[in-house]
């Protein structure tokens, strides 16, 4: 068909393109969140995606690529889950519980429904790339973390406040993959139990 002056048939051929990008990659999420992301390969994609391999290979020049991208969706997605858990917090003015189920729930919402998320991002040999894209939300959420026992725990010195975020992070972190691997029925009982661990760690510093 030929392009007329609007340029309406390449808009609608970058608006597939588009769409095929996103099929890719909401394919790789499912294969790295299956298999892992070593075990993950190019043609398993594919598969799930329902393209050939070379209609992947148009958009993406490998494996490693298309964990780039995915990891940039995943890194933006965390940003407004962690918006909505921290942005607008008082935490002095929450009780514990309150408080808990305001952080906690956005941020294991975003893991459930992003189970490719831990694929990549768990990663002990994770490339340097990935690694690179995921500094900023690590630091920024160490940040809020870090804020919130300050407000919880004024009287906490510098070098304990900074090792009491640091705790509770990677409890939450070693904790998640139970909920997010869970049959649906048990996850809210799970996250309860998550929020127990952390306000029983945190009610004694916090008192």
């Amino acid at each position: 068909m030929a392009e007329d002056v609007t340029g309406r048939p390449v808009r609608r051929r970058q608006a597939r393109g588009e769409q095929r990008m996103a099929q890719i990659l909401d394919a790789a999420a499912a294969v790295f969140a299956r298999s892992g992301y070593e075990a993950a390969t190019t043609n398993a994609i594919a598969a799930e995606a329902g393209v050939s391999p070379g209609s992947l290979y148009q958009f993406f020049t490998g494996k490693e690529a298309i964990a780039t991208a995915l990891a940039e969706r995943f890194t933006a997605q965390m940003r407004e889950a962690h918006a909505r858990a921290f942005e607008g917090v008082d935490a002095s003015a929450l009780t514990l519980p309150e408080l808990l189920d305001r952080v906690i729930d956005p941020i294991v919402a975003f893991n459930i429904a992003n189970p490719g998320f831990k694929a990549l991002f768990a990663r002990p040999d994770m490339p340097a790339g990935l690694a690179e894209a995921a500094r900023p939300i690590q630091e920024a959420l160490f940040g809020r973390v870090l804020g919130i026992v300050a407000d919880r725990a004024p009287d906490l010195a510098e070098p304990e406040r900074t090792r009491t975020a640091r705790v509770l992070i990677q409890v939450f972190q070693a904790m998640v993959p139970l909920v997010t691997g869970a049959p649906e029925a048990e996850r809210g009982p799970l996250t309860t139990e998550l929020k127990h661990v952390l306000g029983r760690y945190l009610a004694p510093l916090t008192s």
